[in-house]
């Protein structure tokens, strides 16, 4: 397997292009929970070009119902980055860190969560401004929008390190 390099200028060119509008390609699940982690892994796949489709474990999306729960879930999405660290499953398919708000780049992912550590919304990182991470995100739609100005109380950074191809 082959470890490939992360296009974070492709990822964050697609989530400019569809941070207001939903590609027809992908079920919008705003109305089934929230479409934050469907947009964060079409993102990641614009970037990596490649899924892993182990039953179960795996990162893919084909259909409304022929996809990955780590596809759309924000606690099964970060799962299978930082399992996939090791090669989870096959190993195909991007893989993470968790790493400080001071080491995410462009095309990395945030999750924010409650004090109670339930994660529940996933934006990408498209920019930065004064130190302050720009994020683009679905369900309450934005681009450009400064990390701050969200109410967490807790903030985990996954930096994308690359992926795996056969």
């Amino acid at each position: 397997m082959n470890i490939i390099a992360y296009d974070r200028a492709s990822a964050v060119a697609y989530a400019q292009k569809w941070a207001f509008s939903r590609n027809p390609d992908y079920y919008n699940f705003d109305l089934l929970g929230g479409d934050c982690t469907n947009f964060a892994s079409q993102c990641l796949f614009a970037g990596c070009k490649v899924m892993n489709f182990t039953p179960d474990l795996g990162w893919y999306y084909r259909t409304l119902s022929d996809r990955a729960a780590a596809w759309t879930g924000v606690e099964f999405f970060y799962r299978f980055l930082m399992g996939n660290e090791s090669g989870i499953g096959t190993g195909a398919g991007p893989f993470a860190k968790e790493v400080g708000i001071e080491a995410l780049e462009i095309g990395d992912f945030v999750q924010l969560g409650r004090e109670t550590g339930d994660f529940y919304h996933t934006p990408v990182v498209v920019g930065f401004r004064g130190g302050t991470p720009l994020v683009a995100a679905h369900t309450y739609d934005a681009y450009g929008r400064a990390l701050s100005s969200y109410r967490f109380q807790k903030l985990r950074c996954l930096h994308i390190l690359g992926a795996r191809k056969e």
